[in-house]
């Protein structure tokens, strides 16, 4: 008698499917929740779970389905939160082929005809079990028609019928669907509890697998169980019974994390060459550029959160010498630099997805993050030239521009000051003073021009707009600022003018006094011209003609003068005139 075919190869996702409430993971707000309303006799008649990927809403709804129909090993039982699995309906719905329990996926069913066969089949009874079930999956793939046909059924269900929802984008789900149902958030699996997970499974697998193995493929599932589950299958295979952390890092084309943080502390220490190095080498064993930068984005993160808040040192998915060297680094690195590291790194990750060829955006990212470690922060920035002594003045006299102002500024400075003689009858070379600097801004008006001849617009248009002088001399200005003047006008301009001139000005705020704006001057000029325009007898007859006119522009002889002058042709010498007598 031939073999019985041997089982086909269930992957451990589907093998190790929770059965009970007691078998879920992480959940434990909501399986409170549920016992407590099913040993009360308080089930909701319609549920939608949500969470991310892989954390077991499906398996949740088939377990509250099993839960509602489950009579017991002798038939006799009720609705319960520990259905036995040995009951024709416990086993008919953990084999997904029980005619009361319908489960359909909303996102290759998403009309109203689809919809609509649920509503006209919630009429009759169940054929065997105690409740008509309705499992959604991914329920917001329901069309906004599919939902309305749905709305009515959903808050006035036959007393036979539930409903379970599942859903990984609950943003998508009508508000009037979601105030109909019960609402459970399955939370992403904690690292230690999904290590602690798939060590089990391992286990019962007979398995040998490193710690620090499962602690990657914890990392890589974000939280998700059946992304555990498949990796971890994927690292038995990979490793034959027997697997290393080295295995499941070369599995997932991830760098090692050890040798991440050597190329973290290259480059914080500003080492371009030794970090270029490291990347090629991490790059030639086989790691992916994007995700070694994608693992110092994680690092510099860690990093800056355990800087705040020690205790997320803790984490078991890191090793103990990991946590001793980031430590380290927190202790080290200001803030600051973190920041700084952390935008730069994101930067990267676009222009390495974004570039023909990945490694080269990788190694130019590392260049620029080598060279700009070592650069101080403003605040010291600020200390360096606070403590810096004066420079003192140059051998002849002269005013020298300030430390750190380009040599174009220093250039413009004036002559130094002619030598006067000293008491002794020989001649004493005295510094210019500062005032020698600004004496060709004798006015407010010479300010406006300097604005306007280096093209600061936007300063030139608040200075005639805001300011209302109220005194001026050669490097001070006193101004009333009008209404809508912004908060730090007097500080820009005092920076643009030393910018400007290479001499430091006094631009100080009063509360009052002050005359017109230039705009405002500007204004009064055009309006009295055009009131001395309306006055003229013939621009008086044109407004009494055409009552709706009004004057756009005025131009005076002069301005037509000296116009035309501009848009004559120059005067050719010799050129023969037709009208000129021989």
């Amino acid at each position: 008698m031939p073999d019985a075919p041997a089982p086909a190869y269930q992957v451990l996702a589907r093998k190790y499917r929770p059965a009970r409430f007691a078998d879920l993971i992480g959940q434990e707000a909501m399986v409170r929740t549920l016992k407590n309303a099913f040993e009360a006799d308080r089930i909701a008649q319609a549920f939608i779970m949500t969470g991310i990927r892989g954390t077991g809403k499906t398996t949740t709804a088939r377990i509250i389905a099993k839960g509602m129909n489950c009579i017991g090993p002798d038939g006799t039982g009720g609705p319960t939160t520990e259905p036995c699995g040995v009951c024709e309906h416990c086993v008919a719905i953990s084999e997904g082929r029980h005619v009361d329990v319908l489960e359909m996926d909303a996102a290759s069913r998403t009309g109203v005809d689809d919809i609509r066969e649920i509503i006209e089949s919630v009429a009759y009874r169940a054929a065997s079990a105690r409740y008509k079930i309705y499992i959604i999956d991914e329920v917001h793939m329901l069309s906004k028609s599919a939902f309305n046909a749905l709305l009515k059924t959903l808050e006035e269900p036959p007393e036979h019928v539930k409903f379970i929802f599942a859903t990984t984008e609950i943003g998508k789900v009508p508000v009037t669907v979601l105030s109909r149902c019960q609402r459970f958030d399955l939370r992403r699996i904690e690292p230690e509890a999904m290590i602690a997970h798939l060590q089990e499974i391992a286990g019962r697998e007979k398995a040998e697998i490193a710690e620090d193995a499962l602690a990657l493929i914890a990392r890589a599932a974000e939280g998700s169980v059946r992304d555990a589950m498949s990796l971890l299958d994927q690292a038995m295979a990979h490793g034959a019974g027997q697997t290393t952390a080295d295995q499941v890092r070369a599995m997932l084309g991830l760098a090692d994390r050890g040798r991440v943080l050597d190329l973290f502390d290259l480059v914080m220490s500003g080492d371009a060459a030794g970090a270029l190095a490291e990347l090629s080498a991490q790059y030639a064993d086989g790691a992916d550029p994007a995700a070694v930068l994608r693992d110092l984005a994680e690092i510099t993160h860690w990093i800056s959160v355990t800087k705040i808040t020690p205790d997320a040192a803790d984490d078991p998915t890191v090793s103990p010498d990991e946590r001793a060297r980031g430590q380290a680094f927190a202790e080290k690195l200001p803030m600051r630099v973190m920041t700084r590291m952390w935008q730069m790194l994101l930067k990267a990750l676009e222009e390495v997805a974004a570039a023909p060829n990945a490694m080269m955006a990788a190694e130019m990212a590392i260049i620029r993050l080598t060279h700009v470690a070592d650069l101080p922060t403003p605040e010291e920035l600020v200390r360096k030239l606070q403590d810096a002594p004066p420079p003192a003045p140059p051998p002849g006299g002269g005013n020298r521009a300030p430390a750190g102002r380009p040599a174009a500024t220093e250039a413009r400075a004036p002559s130094p000051a002619p030598a006067a003689p000293g008491p002794g009858g020989t001649a004493t070379a005295l510094a210019a003073a500062p005032e020698t600097a600004l004496d060709r801004f004798p006015s407010f008006e010479a300010v406006v021009a300097l604005i306007r001849k280096n093209r600061d617009v936007k300063l030139l248009v608040e200075i005639e707009g805001y300011v209302r002088l109220v005194s001026y001399a050669p490097g001070r200005i006193a101004f009333v600022p009008a209404e809508g003047a912004p908060r730090d006008l007097a500080q820009r301009l005092g920076s643009r003018l030393q910018s400007y001139t290479g001499v430091r000005w006094a631009v100080s705020v009063e509360s009052q006094g002050g005359g017109e704006t230039i705009a405002e001057a500007r204004d009064a000029k055009n309006r009295a011209l055009e009131e001395d325009a309306k006055a003229h007898p013939m621009v008086a007859a044109v407004f009494a003609a055409f009552p709706g006119a009004r004057i756009t522009e005025i131009r005076s002889r002069e301005t037509l003068e000296a116009q035309a002058a501009e848009e004559a042709l120059p005067e050719v010498e010799g050129e023969w005139d037709p009208f000129e007598e021989e």
